[in-house]
This record gives structure tokens, C-alpha cells and sequence, in this order.
């Protein structure tokens, strides 16, 4: 990395976008902080992970906003001198990573290395041009492409956005009458997919461009929709069924090549059947990124390998540390209870279940008094998070389901907007630029 840094201080300048409150990325580990300028740009909920040995903090409105955080890496570059390296790991922010390295030249995943991976529509499409098993899709330009489908495919129909994640907007239309329910395509572009009912199982690891150098695969135990629409939790339980394993190890790397030649931590989403004694897959979806939830915490806890570092190493044109070489182990699993009253809200009770047989080995709570807020880290900011360890499959999912039925949270609406927020102690750079909170240099 080279560039040109102010004040004589030749270290490299890394410009960080984050948005998580809680250290899913372990910043300082990931890039030393003494031998090079580590800069962030953030929201104010963000500033909870910005570890105290940053060179500088910009905090912005939104960090998939271009523009705004397009003008806060000027400012960093005005101060520190123009980035050598960007990272931003949180799905909605790649592309905005993407293109701020396209704007200075840096090394990493550029725009087009990322398209098939946000939108949708491309996805699919490079899977089954591929020849491997997806649900018949169609782009939605208005309800007779929806209408065309179902004459293919049938009712139900699954309408989602093309670039998008959480479940955030997606809809499960049953027949004609559902259609008055269709987003406007012109608003937010459209994909709609043929309902799939079979178990969705996720997988997590990091492909270097042929094969998956570390991979695990998880099957979800109620869904991601249900999560957001319903109110019903969500939980993940690594798979040890090695049947299961292998089928779902074969389709991941052929769904991967069908995408990129090219190195890229993974989520991916897929369906898992049995039918005349094999194990079927079908694709869903896939990001290029470490998965959200507690994925990045299990896979350090419990496997001994940090996904996120892996993530960070790749933005900045590094080669990833090799995956512990173990066998057998331990399986883990995740569970999130929802948040208990719209957002933000002040929890006023939350029962802390580590300890408890069957139960979690770790947690993440708010006290009594603490707020919820609505920051758009959305699997971040819920009711309570759960990580589990066991020795197989069905005792995870037992202590899993257990915490579920168990785990009581309460909360009430917060003050009203417009109340003072105790994060804006910052002073502001300048009015035309973002709100900045410098942070000295620490000594050496």
C-alpha cells in the first residue's frame, strides 16, 4: 500500500465503514493500529466497536449512503492522507466499499466483482445458466410476469427485492387475490422466485476462487421471514448428518464457481430435501460476506477461526490465514428472540439464561434501562442473542429450543424523537462536512 500522508507520517491510512454496535469485527487485530492510520467512518450507534486506538471518527446518517460517506472519506484524506485501503464488512455495505475503492484505486472487490452477489435477478441467473437446480424466478415489471410464473410454477409465490437483505420486504403471494399486495417494481426492482418448501440450510466459509478452503453448514430452525413478520424466533444448528455434509458441501462449490473466480467469504442459502434416498439441494440465495447473527462469534468461540478477519484480509488484497485443520469438534448454534416491543424501546426486564441446563454458553442482553435502538444492523439490535455448543446436532437444538420457550424480555416505547441523545457529544468539522469525533493519537 502507498500513498501520501500529511505531517510527514508515513504510515499506510485504512478507512474503516462500520455500522455494528458490538465487536462482530474485531477491528484492531484485524489491521495494527500503530503501524498504520486507522480511520472510521460510522453511525453513532456504530461508535460502540471503534476501538479507542482509531486515528480518527466521521460519523454519518447511514454508511450505505454514498455520497454522505463518499464525503467523510474526504475529509479522512484531508486529515491522514489518501486511503490505502477500505474495509466495510456489513452486507449493506459492500458495494459503498466497492466503489469508494474504485474512487481512490484500491485494492479489493470492485463493483462488478459484487453484482452478482446483491442482485438477485443476476444470481439466479448464473446458477441456472450453470445448469444446477434453482427455483423457477422471473424479474417483476408488474403483476403479469408475476401471473406468467405462477402459470409455470404455481402459487405460492415468494416476491423479494433484488438487492436487499434481512427479509426486508419480502412477500409470500398465494394466488391472484394477493397481487393488489405486489410492491411497486418501479419503486424497489422486483424478483420473484417459485415457493420452495423444504428445509433451508445455510452454509458459511470462505472460497478462494476454486474451492471452499472452510465451510460449515447450518440448518435453520424457523425462518428469517417468520423473524421479521411474525415475531417468532429464529435459531441455526450446525449440520452433523454427513450425508448432508457432502451434498451440501458439492452443491456450495458448484454454486460458487457458477458466480466468481475469485476469493470471497460466503453466505449462502439453500434448500435441502430427501427424495428416493439422496439428498437433493436447490439454491437460494448467496452473499459475499460473512454471515450475520452470531455466525462470526460461534466461528471464533467454537471453531477457532475468525471469518471476519478472513473478510477484512480480502478487501485489502491480503491472503486469508489457512483454517485450523480439526476434525470433529464440537457444534454450535445460534438463537434470536425478537425484539419485544417496536424500536427503539427501553427494556425493562431480560432473563439472563447462561448457566441454565440446557442452555446457552454465551449471550448478549440489554440490561433493565438500556435502550433498544432502531439501527438497521437489524439481526444486531434484538431481544436477546444466544450462542450454544454441544456435542451433536439434536443436543444444540434441544438446548436451543429450550432457551426459547424459556428466555423472557419486556420493554416500553422509548422517549419520544427529538429527546436528547447521549452519543452527540461530537463536535461538528465544519457545515459542509459530516460530524467528526477525533480521537488523539496514542502515544508510542
Amino acid at each position: 500500500m502507498t500513498g501520501h500522508h500529511p505531517d510527514a507520517d508515513e504510515r499506510p491510512h485504512v478507512v474503516v465503514v462500520n455500522r455494528w454496535q458490538e465487536s462482530y469485527a474485531d477491528y484492531a487485530r484485524y489491521v495494527d493500529h500503530a503501524a498504520h492510520r486507522v480511520s472510521y467512518v460510522t453511525t453513532h450507534v456504530g461508535c460502540g466497536s471503534v476501538p479507542p486506538t482509531a486515528a480518527d471518527v466521521v460519523i454519518v446518517t447511514a454508511t450505505d449512503d454514498l455520497a454522505e460517506v463518499s464525503a467523510a472519506v474526504a475529509v479522512l484524506a484531508r486529515r491522514h492522507g489518501r486511503p490505502d485501503g477500505v474495509v466495510a464488512l456489513k452486507e449493506g455495505d459492500l458495494m459503498t466499499g466497492a466503489r469508494l475503492r474504485e474512487e481512490w484505486d484500491l485494492p479489493g472487490p470492485r463493483t462488478a466483482d459484487l453484482v452478482a452477489f446483491r442482485d438477485k435477478y443476476v444470481m439466479c441467473r448464473a446458477v441456472s445458466d450453470a445448469g444446477l437446480p434453482v427455483p423457477a424466478f422471473t424479474a417483476v415489471d408488474g403483476p403479469e410476469s408475476v401471473l406468467a410464473l405462477a402459470r409455470r410454477a404455481g402459487w405460492p409465490l415468494v416476491v423479494k427485492p433484488r438487492v436487499g437483505g434481512s427479509s426486508d420486504g419480502v412477500v409470500i403471494l398465494r394466488g391472484p387475490g394477493d397481487l393488489a399486495a405486489l410492491p411497486d417494481p418501479a419503486v424497489r426492482p422486483l424478483l420473484a422466485q417459485e415457493f420452495n418448501p423444504h428445509p433451508v440450510h445455510h452454509v458459511d466459509g470462505v472460497f478462494d476462487g476454486r474451492d471452499a478452503t472452510c465451510l460449515r453448514a447450518s440448518r435453520y430452525v424457523n425462518s428469517c421471514l417468520g423473524f421479521r413478520d411474525d415475531g417468532t424466533f429464529l435459531g441455526s444448528v450446525e449440520e452433523d448428518d454427513p450425508e448432508i455434509q457432502r451434498a451440501v458441501a458439492e452443491a456450495t462449490t458448484a454454486y460458487l464457481r457458477a458466480l466468481t473466480t475469485a476469493a470471497t467469504p460466503f453466505h449462502l442459502e439453500l434448500f435441502v430435501e430427501r427424495r428416493d434416498g439422496r439428498v437433493r439441494c436447490t439454491f437460494l440465495e448467496v452473499g459475499a460476506r460473512v454471515g450475520g447473527a452470531e455466525i462470526p462469534f460461534v466461528w471464533r468461540e467454537v471453531h477457532g477461526y475468525d471469518l471476519m478477519r478472513a473478510a477484512c484480509d480480502l478487501q485489502l488484497g491480503r491472503r486469508p490465514a489457512d483454517p485450523p485443520r480439526t476434525e470433529g469438534g464440537d457444534v454450535a448454534g445460534w438463537l434470536l428472540v425478537p425484539a419485544p416491543a417496536q424500536r427503539p424501546c427501553v427494556i425493562t426486564e431480560a432473563t439472563s439464561m447462561v448457566g441454565r441446563r440446557p442452555g446457552p454458553y454465551a449471550e448478549a442482553l440489554l440490561s433493565p434501562g438500556e435502550v433498544l435502538p432502531d439501527a438497521d444492523a437489524y439481526y444486531e439490535h434484538v431481544g436477546g442473542r444466544f450462542r450454544f455448543r454441544g456435542a451433536s446436532s439434536a443436543e444444540v437444538e434441544t438446548a436451543l429450543t429450550v432457551t426459547a420457550s424459556r428466555f423472557r424480555v419486556r420493554a416500553e416505547p422509548a422517549e419520544p424523537a427529538g429527546t436528547a441523545d447521549p452519543t452527540e457529544s461530537a463536535e461538528p468539522a465544519d457545515t459542509a462536512e459530516p460530524t467528526t469525533l477525533r480521537i488523539p493519537e496514542v502515544s508510542r
